[in-house]
């Protein structure tokens, strides 16, 4: 076994130190789950300002506004151990004058999918530079002043184990007002308390009790560090409608509803909604019953969700949203996840915004608790979005697939913000595996390697003490397991195939980005598992699947039959080996480490071999994952994990993978199949097996008509989904989007960084395509028109990437041969860069 690497913080170069700054909070010893303080601080500006430039942070989240503007919200979900700290630039907004500073700041307390553990504080530093070159520095500490949130009542319950904050504000306990200059602060307003945590650490590692988990961050390898990725935009995204009113009757408390869902609490009975002019709209309230109005937002966005009223004080509105509804649907969109929060109004005119972004089409407004008029009007979401480098180029002929390419985007616009997420309704949490696929689409599409280098440094610290990894961090979810799973109360502990697709990740943003820097401290403590993996393997050489104590094998929820989780065996093991050999190997002689790349290729090796040994059909051709238990009587089973792994990593003995690509293209009834966000195995083995005609298909027939890309302008979560349930409509399965880059227009990358790549277009029956890829190198332009027999292809390569041309070998096209690996029946040539290539193609 090759020696560790040691793990360490970050070089000094990368950590910050905020002195003088100080971590600061409300005066206490105690901090309720869901606590909300408000900071502020008085400032005044004697001249114009060149710049203020400076960092702020909190555990777990803030709003920042400048005289009751919002600035930005923040931070972003990181380890407790390593807090990334976001930049501040408010020189536009610090004209000369009196301003004040405001800081609104929930402490989740209880965990979440987007933090898994903290301790609450709050810290703060901005430095000025005026034209003339007088400089100054505002810091947090005792002189800003505190006031712990009644609006927001401390100490309320989770929402759900993976979302911290159910909110509730009542208007009428909250002091409007108090971040501007006008405000004069009562005696509920306190100095802050200094939070004894140095100014360079995160507040984890705070002396201040941690009255929930008792727990406490080491100093010694825990670290502040800026942000990696840019702050995300905000802007206003209006309904588009409202669909349908209802009035309803409580036969029970409608908090009791709410707190426990009681079921039948209520009659609904529809009710018509007299409009008052654009994005306007009246009810009338008897203090007995209450109305219910239902809005949908043209697509599904991710954002803070908001409304403006009009109505007598202690007018209760319960805001629900739900991702997907149908009209004539129940009547309460109270069905995912219990996704409402309540306002209660102090009178008159007020807008009113969720405190936590939430995920949504539909957004529902339950108005109760007073008599009188109530108008509704202004009803939106403050979408949040990542600042994406580049507007994506991927368009189609078929008006049906450009759709379907438009709501991969549209997806991915919603689960890749800070963190890589499944989906944001519901865990909110960051995972390797199925997750991380999307990453292709960031790179491939958008040319953005930022969020890729943040993804796998903050899934890497994740690493468990037993070197395997927690399948889904930053976030509280495995956390819980790990404790379920001692008590043998759950299946699901730290999943092991994530862990092991987690390698393929770090090895992919070095082959699109070639930054040996991102991947470094990834790759050390990845050479813990890769430890782990080989002290596991059993006597016949195979990793096993079950009885592994704290973790578990996933690798898909549908593609296996239920009570057979051996059957899973055959697809961990290639998919181990093939990362071992594929993804670790690579990286690890990349970055100087030959003994770690050859114990990975021996260790792959073998573990192939055994896997051969143990599930290959000499008769079938192909692996059977229950080869072993056959003659117990079990019907052959395949999966198309097994066979796609297999033959896209050349797994198959003596090359044969011609059974497994004809069972990928027309799968038997024997043969599991992955949910949407593993699909993109299947079909990059059809790629490879050159039936790019079958993932068309699927696109059409299986993709395109989903309701989510109709209604929702997003991809499903499973192949079928319910609306008013707890579905993900919009989830992380990307997969067209990324296969129409990689695989029909055929770009890949085979060198680190673009350096040089293969194009082996397989458009099948489509009969235009263009696209750009934003490559380091440059863009790659990519335009196919017509159909097999008279096809033109044009080509443009920048300066810095040598492509190669891979084609039906006959093709005639006026280009040397290139030396390198062809699948029977193709030729490889070698295209000039710079200049735009037009060929005219026959048999592609």
């Amino acid at each position: 076994m090759p020696q560790f690497s040691p793990l360490t913080v970050p070089e000094a170069s990368r950590r910050l130190d905020l002195s003088p700054a100080r971590w600061i909070w409300y005066p206490s010893e105690r901090t309720l789950p869901n606590t909300v303080i408000l900071f502020r601080r008085s400032v005044r500006i004697n001249a114009t300002l060149r710049s203020a430039n400076g960092w702020i942070a909190a555990d777990s989240r803030y709003l920042l506004t400048i005289d009751g503007a919002r600035v930005q919200w923040g931070p972003g979900p990181a380890d407790p151990r390593r807090m990334e700290v976001d930049p501040l630039d408010l020189q536009r907004l610090l004209t000369p004058g009196h301003h004040t500073i405001g800081v609104t700041v929930l402490y989740y307390g209880g965990g979440d999918g987007t933090h898994p553990v903290g301790k609450p504080g709050f810290i703060f530093t901005l430095t000025t530079t005026a034209t003339d070159g007088t400089a100054s520095t505002l810091v947090s500490d005792d002189t800003w002043l505190s006031h712990l949130s009644t609006a927001w009542p401390a100490g309320n319950y989770k929402r759900w184990y993976l979302r911290a904050f159910q909110e509730m504000f009542d208007a009428r306990k909250h002091p409007y007002g108090w971040d501007r200059s006008d405000f004069t602060p009562d005696n509920r307003w306190l100095p802050a308390m200094i939070v004894d945590c140095p100014p360079s650490l995160p507040p984890a590692c705070s002396t201040y009790p941690d009255h929930l988990l008792d727990a406490g961050a080491p100093r010694e390898n825990s670290c502040l560090i800026p942000r990696s990725i840019p702050m995300l935009r905000e802007h206003p995204v209006p309904v588009e409608r409202l669909v349908e009113s209802y009035t309803i009757e409580w036969h029970r408390p409608a908090e009791e509803y709410f707190d426990v869902l009681v079921p039948n609490a209520f009659t609904a009975t529809p009710l018509t909604v007299r409009s008052t002019g654009t994005g306007s709209w009246s009810v009338m309230l008897d203090g007995a019953t209450a109305r219910a109005l239902t809005f949908a937002l043209r697509d599904q966005h991710v954002g803070f969700p908001f409304f403006t009223i009009d109505a007598p004080a202690g007018t209760i509105v319960e805001l629900m949203v739900q991702e997907g509804h149908t009209s004539g649907g129940p009547p309460l969109l109270n069905s995912h996840f219990h996704a409402w929060t309540r306002f209660v109004t102090a009178g008159g005119v007020q807008t009113f915004q969720t405190l936590d972004y939430e995920a949504a089409r539909w957004i529902q407004l339950h108005i109760r608790g007073a008599a009188g008029p109530v108008t509704i009007s202004n009803v939106g979401m403050l979408r949040r979005i990542f600042p994406w480098p580049v507007e994506p180029h991927a368009a189609v002929q078929e008006p049906a697939l450009q759709r379907l390419m438009d709501a991969c985007v549209n997806t991915l616009y919603n689960s890749m913000q800070e963190t890589a997420v499944d989906g944001m309704g519901r865990e909110r949490q960051q995972y390797s595996g199925d997750g991380a696929h999307q990453l292709h689409a960031a790179y491939m599409t958008f040319g953005e390697p930022r969020l890729g280098a943040r993804f796998i440094a903050t899934f890497s610290q994740g690493l468990m003490l037993d070197g395997y990894f927690f399948d889904c961090w930053p976030a509280f979810d495995r956390l819980a397991r790990v404790m379920e799973r001692q008590l043998d109360m759950t299946q699901w502990g730290p999943l092991l195939d994530h862990s092991v697709g987690f390698g393929f990740d770090i090895f992919h943003h070095y082959l699109y980005t070639a930054d040996t820097v991102a991947v470094r401290e990834p790759f050390i403590r990845y050479q813990r598992f890769v430890q782990y993996l080989a002290t596991v393997r059993q006597e016949d050489g195979l990793l096993p699947v079950t009885d592994l104590g704290i973790p578990a094998v996933w690798i898909d929820h549908v593609a296996y039959l239920p009570g057979k989780p051996l059957h899973k065996q055959c697809a961990f093991n290639l998919y181990a080996a093939a990362m071992l050999r594929h993804a670790f190997a690579p990286v690890a002689r990349a970055l100087g480490h030959g003994d770690w790349a050859a114990f990975g290729d021996d260790v792959g090796a073998s573990i192939v071999d055994a896997t051969v040994r143990a599930f290959w059909s000499e008769a079938d051709g192909l692996f059977v994952v229950n080869r072993p238990w056959l003659a117990a009587g079990e019907k052959p089973r395949l999966c198309d994990r097994s066979l796609a792994t297999a033959v896209i990593f050349d797994q198959c003995p003596g090359g044969r993978s011609s059974g497994a690509v004809d069972a990928l293209a027309a799968p038997p009834p024997n043969m599991g199949i992955s949910y949407p966000a593993n699909a993109c195995w299947r079909y990059w083995a059809l790629a490879r097996g050159g039936r790019t005609d079958v993932i068309i298909r699927d696109f059409r027939e299986r993709w395109a008509t989903m309701p989510s890309v109709i209604e929702n302008n997003t991809i499903f979560e499973n192949w079928t989904v319910s609306p008013d349930s707890g579905d993900l409509w919009s989830h992380c399965a990307v997969a067209p989007l990324y296969l129409l880059t990689q695989d029909i227009a055929g770009i890949r990358p085979t060198a680190p960084g673009f350096t040089r790549c293969t194009v082996r277009p397989q458009p099948a029956d489509l009969e235009h395509i263009a696209l750009t890829v934003p490559a380091p190198p440059g863009p790659i332009a990519f335009h196919c028109t017509g159909t097999r027999g008279d096809r033109t292809l044009r080509l443009r390569f920048p300066p810095g990437c040598a492509a190669d041309l891979i084609l039906d070998h006959r093709e005639q096209v006026p280009l040397p041969h290139a030396e390198g690996p062809v699948d029977d029946g193709l030729r490889r040539y070698r295209l000039p860069s710079g200049d735009e290539n037009t060929f005219h193609l026959r048999y592609t």
